[in-house]
């Protein structure tokens, strides 16, 4: 697949964008919701790596946690995990005693300024303006305690997939379309002929981040970025609310 294969088209409101993710982002893992389980069940390093370095007894959030697969990275922190598809909260479900909900990233159902930590594992890129993108980021940020003489505040982990992906058989690299649609292909028994395995592909809406566009978004959402990186295709950052 190039970037070509389908950029999102220019749309008029939020409610044509609300619609065209609808179609393009959530229908689709309502739909393959099982499938895209079954294939992650590994956790990311960095990401890891931010969950396990927690202070024992911190309350934290995974938005868009897709089948739950960070809530038992640390045993000794407690997560309320949320995605936008049923189907996938069900399944993170399974990941006890931590708690999952159905919410939406752009209205967030949690208290300000409560939670010692946030991360958000390849979601913001299913947004499909800038303004929403930011209004995501602006809604995981607004949780996190502010910091105080006393305390740092809270800290978010954010991953996106980068544009800069030359080195993967994806291909895609600086100058290619930023939206794009990504396939999906699914193994399914046909209900005509029995048994009979066939193959059906979904195609999901994704922004492509550019290098340093997910810190200015997250600049432009108020926070303030602690650390940012490249891992394996994709672009993070670690991010706390700006002061004053």
């Amino acid at each position: 697949m190039t970037p070509s294969d389908g950029p999102a088209p220019q749309r008029g409101d939020q409610k044509d964008d609300e619609a065209y993710e609808e179609k393009h982002v959530h229908q689709v893992y309502q739909q393959i919701a099982d499938h895209f389980s079954s294939t992650r069940y590994k956790p990311w390093p960095i990401v890891e790596r931010f969950l396990k370095d927690l202070a024992p007894g911190a309350i934290g959030l995974d938005v868009g946690c897709g089948n739950g697969k960070y809530l038992a990275v640390n045993p000794n922190v407690f997560i309320v995990a949320s995605d936008r598809s049923e189907a996938l909260a069900r399944i993170a479900m399974r990941h006890q005693p931590h708690s999952t909900i159905v919410a939406d990233i752009l209205n967030l159902p949690h208290p300000h300024s409560f939670f010692d930590f946030a991360i958000s594992i390849a979601v913001v890129h299913h947004l499909s303006t800038p303004a929403r993108r930011v209004q995501a980021i602006s809604e995981i940020l607004k949780t996190l305690k502010p910091a105080t003489d006393e305390s740092p505040g809270g800290r978010a982990l954010i991953y996106v997939w980068a544009l800069e992906q030359k080195t993967s058989r994806r291909g895609w690299d600086k100058g290619d379309l930023q939206d794009v649609m990504v396939p999906w292909v699914m193994k399914c028994n046909s209900t005509e002929t029995g048994s009979n395995e066939q193959t059906k592909t979904f195609h999901r809406y994704y922004h492509l981040y550019e290098a340093e566009e997910l810190e200015r978004d997250i600049c432009s959402a108020g926070g303030y970025v602690l650390d940012s990186g490249y891992e394996k295709d994709n672009w993070w950052a670690i991010a706390t609310r700006s002061q004053g």
